[in-house]
């Protein structure tokens, strides 16, 4: 017989232990977003990918947090299809659930950058883009947009202010 999984508790909202439990799961999706979109783009690549998440974000916060694609990194994050790989249908989404960095060393590097990102360490080498696509895709929302930058396989756009 096979034991249950041990549940960790999850700390009583607006404690120390509750903000660090958030903090941590920040982190932990978004470096599953930028592994999930970017793992095979390298450091500048994922670091791209997570600028548009916090460009997003500081969208979100100059409408007072009343923004369609989410308030927090983790609602834009997993906002339906914004992403591709949290998409439930994605043939890797089991693969991002999966991951993990002990034995992923592209995971360990996500993990470093997110956590670099929200901390505010990184340069936004996007120029403010709020989307981006691979190169090998011309999305209909690109009609009449010009790209703000080209990293790795993705082309970026700044399409909200």
């Amino acid at each position: 017989m096979t034991k249950p999984p041990q549940l960790t508790p999850v700390p009583s909202a607006g404690t120390p232990a509750a903000r660090d439990f958030e903090a941590q799961r920040e982190v932990d999706i978004l470096a599953r977003t930028l592994w999930g979109e970017a793992r095979g783009e390298g450091i500048q690549g994922m670091e791209a990918v997570a600028c548009v998440i916090l460009n997003r974000l500081a969208i979100a916060k100059a409408h007072g947090f009343d923004y369609w694609w989410g308030n927090s990194v983790i609602q834009i994050c997993q906002k339906s299809y914004q992403f591709s790989c949290w998409n439930k249908d994605d043939p890797n989404y089991p693969r991002l659930l999966a991951v993990d960095a002990a034995s992923n060393m592209q995971f360990a590097t996500a993990l470093r950058i997110a956590r670099r990102a929200l901390l505010g360490f990184l340069t936004d080498a996007t120029g403010g883009a709020t989307h981006y696509h691979a190169r090998h895709v011309s999305p209909n929302w690109i009609a009449g947009s010009a790209p703000v930058a080209a990293i790795g396989h993705h082309v970026f756009y700044k399409l909200v202010e």
